[in-house]
């Protein structure tokens, strides 16, 4: 049986950040990807934002690691010659009414000590966006977009070139605890099904993150993932250059998601979206029948848009920890020897903002890999 150091399950961007990482000083790892090429999933349908830091709780790890990973993103980029732009982003209080909860928000924002963010009035916002509608704004220049597909693409290739092995169209189907690891049987579309021995396991499944902890002999109610799919449509291009910036919502506190925000891509298109939908399957199908609770959702803040200017673009699917109206839940990242699975690193429940905290994230998990040794 083959014996790998290493194993890691999934090859989104977070497997793909921890790889790289990891191959600074190891060589014997293997990531193992379901699907035909990286990143089929959570982390190409999403809205491509480098996140700031804006919304949650302070010393949670989705704050600590969209902080720091932000940083490390745009370093990434650059160094990398990736496409990307910090292109600043409004959160508009649509009435009166909103302007105490925008306060609050920039308050919060400010104690998590997010960098470049300003409180706008209505002038001010129409100076900088004069088709928007607003009453007040958080204007955040640290937020920008990238281009997610050659970001993966880099770190693949980076990844393989300090030795490491990405293994497509091979998906786990079992995983056993041994003496000082594990045996990891999986399904390869060419090979057949085939087990080798794994010393670390590295549980970057996403979606199926839940079920692969199960698989290694730790399921738990509390890592039961629930899926929360988000649709988006497509603006028509000529109204793209009505505005220069990323416009969100105040975000609601009965809402799964920031609320239905208006993002830029680097072609100079625009989209809305997402919206927040629990689901029990995986469905990749955008409800076209929601053109006109889009509409509705936006039109008070960006009155340029028509209703025959949205056509359906594409859907994803979150990772949920917490179900509907339930609190708020952090990422899970730990390693399982207090569980009596020593070796096993499970990640889950992470969604938004992962690709930004990407980095982080896997520095986080290479300390835990060193404290195995």
């Amino acid at each position: 049986m083959e014996k790998i150091e290493i194993s890691i399950v999934g090859a989104g961007v977070i497997g793909l950040a921890i790889g790289l990482e990891l191959s600074k000083s190891n060589s014997n790892i293997f990531l193992i990807e379901k699907n035909f090429s990286f990143g089929q999933e959570i982390s190409s349908r999403n809205s491509e934002v480098i996140h700031a830091g804006i919304y949650y709780p302070k010393d949670s790890l989705k704050t600590k690691t969209c902080i720091e990973g932000r940083d490390l993103l745009y370093e990434f980029c650059a160094k990398n010659n990736i496409n990307h732009k910090k292109i600043g982003k409004l959160i508009v209080a649509i009435n009166n009414n909103e302007i105490s909860d925008l306060e609050n928000l920039f308050k919060h924002a400010s104690e998590n000590e997010v960098a470049g963010l300003k409180f706008l009035s209505k002038s001010e916002v129409k100076k900088i966006e004069p088709n928007i509608e607003a009453q007040a704004a958080i204007y955040s220049a640290s937020t920008g977009i990238l281009d997610s597909h050659n970001l993966m693409k880099n770190i693949a290739l980076q990844f393989e070139s300090e030795g490491g092995t990405i293994a497509y169209n091979t998906e786990v189907i079992g995983v056993e605890k041994v003496k000082n690891g594990f045996e990891v049987a999986v399904s390869d579309k060419r090979e057949g099904a085939f087990k080798f021995f794994s010393h670390i396991l590295i549980n970057a499944a996403g979606l199926n993150s839940d079920k692969i902890s199960s698989m290694a002999g730790f399921a738990k109610d509390e890592y039961r993932l629930k899926y929360c799919k988000g649709d988006y449509f497509r603006v028509n291009k000529d109204k793209a250059r009505f505005i220069n910036r990323l416009v969100y919502p105040v975000p609601k506190k009965d809402r799964a998601g920031l609320g239905i925000h208006a993002t830029l891509d680097l072609a100079g298109g625009l989209r809305l979206g997402p919206d927040d939908e629990y689901v029990r399957e995986i469905d990749y199908n955008v409800d076209s029948s929601k053109r006109e609770i889009f509409y509705e959702s936006v039109k008070t803040f960006l009155p340029f848009i028509d209703l025959e200017d949205l056509s359906p673009d594409i859907a994803g699917i979150r990772p949920k920890l917490q179900g509907p109206g339930e609190d708020f839940r952090d990422f899970i990242i730990k390693e399982e020897s207090n569980n009596d699975l020593p070796g096993l690193i499970n990640l889950i429940g992470i969604e938004s903002p992962g690709l930004t905290s990407s980095f982080s994230v896997a520095k986080i998990v290479r300390d835990m890999v060193l404290n195995l040794r």
